[in-house]
């Protein structure tokens, strides 16, 4: 067993580019608030929940993203709904969040390179 049930990714990355950027959509404060619900839950830390920053997560058009491990299962949010959503229904339930869940493969012309 994972010394984590679950461990998020935030992007948090700032991109030097002119690319779309995760940090623009104020992942920090995203990411400091669903660890803040994690520790009032009592789910933070061993056996639970671990939430981490990241950085490009190389999904930048589909941004803000996270992805939870062990299931590799990517999401995208807009608000703190959002998160609790997840938060509830997959990191407390078990359920991923199906209508904020991003495609699992790459586009095509990535799957060839």
């Amino acid at each position: 067993m994972s010394y984590f049930r679950y461990h998020v990714f935030f992007c948090t990355n700032q991109r030097d580019d002119h690319g779309q950027r995760c940090k623009e959509y104020n992942t920090t404060a995203a990411r400091a608030y669903l660890k803040k619900r994690t520790k009032e839950l009592g789910i933070k830390g061993a056996g639970g929940v671990r939430i981490n920053s990241a950085g490009c997560l190389d999904r930048c058009t589909e941004g803000p993203v996270i992805v939870v491990y062990p299931e590799a299962i990517w999401y995208t949010y807009v608000n703190h709904d959002d998160l609790d959503e997840i938060l509830h229904s997959h990191l407390i339930g078990g359920e991923p969040v199906a209508r904020l869940r991003l495609p699992d493969t790459p586009p095509p012309s990535l799957e060839s390179q």
